[in-house]
């Protein structure tokens, strides 16, 4: 099997695996992260209904105009500062979190400890 096929699918169970635990429902939705090399992103997603409720990335305009590189620990903070700050207005103070395939360190990890402080519940 090709290399990059491989590691596709490792990718894909891991994801499957953190999936099966995290659900999101109206009360709680659920708030996942996409991170590549150059952005950071997440979304709050009710899964009943299949909606993305409200989403922040490094790519939006406004946010790229605030923070520059994307790629980095002090983009995922502006990042999770932001997802909580449009939750909380939309008025979802609590998600589960949903990390996809990516390890809880790094950027994924910042942005979940910067939305924490700005008042998500986990």
């Amino acid at each position: 099997m090709d290399k990059a096929k491989r590691l596709g699918r490792m990718r894909q169970r891991r994801s499957w695996r953190v999936r099966k635990s995290t659900h999101g429902v109206a009360g709680r939705p659920r708030l996942t992260v996409f991170r590549s090399l150059k952005n950071v992103g997440c979304q709050v997603i009710d899964d009943t209904t299949g909606q993305t409720l409200v989403s922040v990335s490094t790519r939006d305009k406004s946010v790229r105009d605030q923070v520059g590189y994307g790629g980095n620990k002090t983009a995922a903070q502006a990042i999770g500062k932001m997802i909580a700050e449009k939750a909380l207005a939309a008025g979802i103070s609590q998600v589960c979190f949903d990390r996809g395939h990516y390890k809880y360190h790094g950027r994924v990890a910042a942005l979940a400890d910067a939305a924490r402080e700005a008042g998500l519940q986990f």
